[in-house]
């Protein structure tokens, strides 16, 4: 997430940690990391594939990792890339595990170059105060909290609609500092994301002058204090050109 008036970076640091979850913990079985026929973007081994600043993003256990410290910090927002192709109409599965501060996973978003990314966000932070949310990097700022169901008018204003899940419930379902997952739909103006079993937000874009149709896919390590955060089991449903 990028810093705006319509962000939440001020209020990261006194953030309450949400309790654990009291439920049953949602497993990322082999079904849930993709449809058959996905195609799989990241192979565990290197990162073949995918474009980041070498000095933050690498593979360690398996993952894809990006760490950022206090003698090795990045002074901007910074993203690894998949340079493998572009989303349109699609469902995304990410295991992602973020130790704390914030990161999000962009789709059909734009390069800016030198890694800098712009578009919508499944974001994530360290507290899980807004985890799950739509937001749109260097746009729109926050396009959906969670549990909406939204659309965007034509002047880039949400409107909520409706509901979609009970936030107090998403939030008691994230696992802080583990594993979660991400599954992010989308077809045509409309997009869904959920996060481990939960939809989180339902939004449909109507402003046709800063929706995205397709673009890139790229993960975060966000500016600020030293963080780490990791993504494996991606997984691509393409869902056929229109």
């Amino acid at each position: 997430m990028h810093e705006s008036k319509l962000t939440r970076r001020g209020f990261l640091k006194g953030a309450a940690v949400a309790s654990l979850a009291v439920t049953a913990p949602y497993v990322i079985s082999a079904r849930a990391r993709g449809a058959a026929g996905a195609k799989t973007l990241f192979n565990g081994k290197d990162l073949t594939d995918w474009d980041g600043d070498p000095r933050f993003w690498s593979v360690q256990d398996g993952a894809m990792t990006g760490i950022t410290t206090q003698e090795n910090p990045t002074p901007g927002n910074t993203f690894i890339i998949w340079r493998g192709g572009v989303l349109k109409d699609f469902e995304l599965h990410v295991a992602w595990r973020l130790e704390n501060h914030n990161s999000g996973i962009q789709y059909r978003s734009k390069d800016r170059g030198k890694w800098v990314v712009n578009g919508y966000q499944a974001d994530m932070d360290g507290s899980g105060t807004y985890t799950g949310i739509l937001y749109e990097e260097g746009g729109r700022g926050i396009v959906a909290q969670v549990g909406q169901k939204v659309t965007l008018g034509s002047d880039g204003k949400p409107k909520v609609t409706g509901t979609v899940s009970d936030p107090k419930k998403v939030k008691d379902a994230i696992k802080l500092k583990d594993w979660n997952q991400y599954v992010i739909t989308g077809r045509g103006n409309h997009v869904v994301q959920k996060l481990n079993g939960l939809v989180t937000v339902d939004v449909t874009d109507e402003d046709e002058k800063r929706r995205a149709m397709e673009g890139i896919l790229a993960f975060q390590l966000h500016a600020g204090g030293p963080m780490k955060v990791q993504f494996k089991d991606i997984t691509l449903q393409v869902f056929g050109d229109k």
